[in-house]
Parts: structure tokens; sequence; C-alpha cells
């Protein structure tokens, strides 16, 4: 565990660090996870947790407007358009990229990622996956071309991005149209994967993240990506280079929180909020203290 100590430790006058996320309940999460550190070990903080999708949130930080959040090694592809290079599919080289490229244009520092990859699925009804035989998305694209009967619940962003489903689409030669998609506001797969297994609106299929810790508890089968379509999307902090300077025990701080959240332990985390039922503040704060980097 890391002392309240540490140099750089914040003066009393200087601005809190405005702390933010996704809508999602992961982003919930993992803001929660950086904002209750650094609060910890005497960094004041603002929240605002769950500001709003992506371009929302990047758009946030690109105009100072907050000082840090949990980002995804992947959407550097879509932040530089570089979504054709195979680059982002190795973990550390694209790791690698987005961190050379947002500190030299953007002045925006990525710190360690986590292990875990949140990259996105597509999961279906159990029932369903039984009765078709579905266990990849190359069987999925089967069922969708003959005919099958498919609602998808999803992101705008989801449906719309080049990396996401119209990768899948694209890939493994199916097409879902507009009336075969449930389109939800904002990015959070607990509503997706609520909405399939409810059957709501007929859906049986939901947008998924790898890290979604409630599929097993909703009777979902997350569909293989044998050809690997996606992208890796590995969390991590990403700030200011000036609220940096201002506070420089922040990796040290982050850091080894962020190297502790392998696939299993953000399952578990998350299924803590999707399933369980508590809030991403108290998931975090719990985390942490049982880990030791808080008291």
């Amino acid at each position: 565990m890391l002392a309240a100590g540490l140099a750089g430790a914040p003066r009393a006058a200087d601005r809190p660090v405005v702390v933010s996320s996704k809508v999602d309940s992961e982003g919930a999460l993992l803001g929660n996870l950086i904002a209750t550190m650094l609060e910890a070990h005497g960094i004041p903080v603002t929240r605002r947790i769950q500001l709003g999708p992506t371009e929302i949130v990047r758009k946030a930080i690109l105009a100072g407007q907050i000082d840090i959040y949990p980002e995804y090694t992947g959407n550097g592809a879509l932040f530089f358009k570089q979504e054709r290079d195979p680059v982002w599919r190795d973990p550390d080289a694209g790791y690698a990229r987005v961190k050379a490229l947002d500190q030299a244009r953007n002045e925006l520092i990525w710190l360690t990622p986590a292990p875990a990859d949140n990259t996105w699925e597509i999961a279906v009804r159990r029932d369903l996956a039984a009765a078709r035989s579905l266990r990849t998305l190359a069987d999925f694209a089967h069922y969708v071309t003959a005919g099958g009967e498919v609602r998808l619940a999803a992101s705008s962003e989801f449906v719309n991005s080049a990396n996401a489903l119209p990768a899948f689409e694209a890939a493994y030669g199916f097409t879902l149209r507009r009336r075969q998609m449930l389109v939800l506001a904002g990015g959070d797969t607990a509503a997706t994967l609520r909405a399939a297994a409810d059957g709501t609106d007929d859906v049986n299929a939901a947008m998924a993240y790898g890290t979604d810790g409630a599929l097993a508890a909703l009777g979902l089968v997350s569909l293989a990506d044998n050809k690997h379509v996606q992208i890796v999307y590995r969390p991590a902090p990403v700030v200011r280079g000036a609220v940096l300077r201002r506070y420089p025990a922040i990796p040290d701080l982050l850091d080894p929180v962020f190297y502790d959240l392998s696939l299993d332990t953000l399952r578990r985390l998350n299924a803590r909020i999707a399933v369980d039922g508590f809030d991403a503040k108290t998931v975090a704060a719990e985390f942490l203290r049982v880990h030791g980097f808080v008291k």
C-alpha cells in the first residue's frame, strides 16, 4: 500500500482533479477506482463519473473539462483513424502506439493498462444457442443469412463504429437490418444484456464486452470470434499532462491497481454491480481495501 506522503502530494490550494468515466457500469467502476485511490492518498478530487459515451468523454478531456478517465487502448484506432492497422490487435504494440500518439498530439498520458481485454462481443440467449447450435460468430452468421429470427440490443456506438458490428458483419458475411436491432442510448451492456435475457421487444441477442460479469447469471452465451476480428481493448487511465505535472504521484498510485485487473477480476467486480446490485463506488472501494491499496 502506498503512503499519503508521496512526493508531489498536493497543497491545500491546488485545484481538484476532475475524474470522469464513460456511462457504462464498468466505466463507473474504473472511474471510481481512480477517484477513490487519489482521494485516499491526499489528492483532491471532483467526480464526474458516467459522463457519457466515448465521444463525449474524449471531447471533454481534450477540452480540459475533465482531467483523467479510464479509456481503452483499442479506441486509439478510432481516435487516430487507423482502424485497418493490425497493430491494434497486439495488446502491447497497440498500447505503445496510442500512448505515443496521444502524448505527442494531445499531451494526454496513458498510464499502465490492465491485462484484461474488454473487446466487443455478441452474446445470445442460452436457449437460442442450444436450439440452433450457436457457439461462434460463424454459426451466428449462418443462422442470420438463413433467415433466422434475430433482434440485437446494442448501443449506437456498437452499431455504427467501423470496428464494431460492421467489422463482424464484413468478416463473417452477415447483415443485420435496422428492424433487427434495438439501439439503446449510451453504451452500458447491463441494459443490452438485460434486454436479451428478458426478451424485451423480441430481443434475443446483445452487444457484450469481454469483461461482462453478468453473462452466465442472465442465461446468455458469448459467441467466439475465431477470426479475431476485434482489436484489443485494455483499460487504462488517461490523464492530461498538465495535471500529471501538478500531481506526479498519480502513476505510482494507479499503475499497481490497474495491473491487478485481470479478466477474471474485472468479470467478478462487474458481476458485483450487474448481478448482486451493489453500486460501482462501493465495489471499487471494497476492491481497493481488500487488496491493500487503501486503508
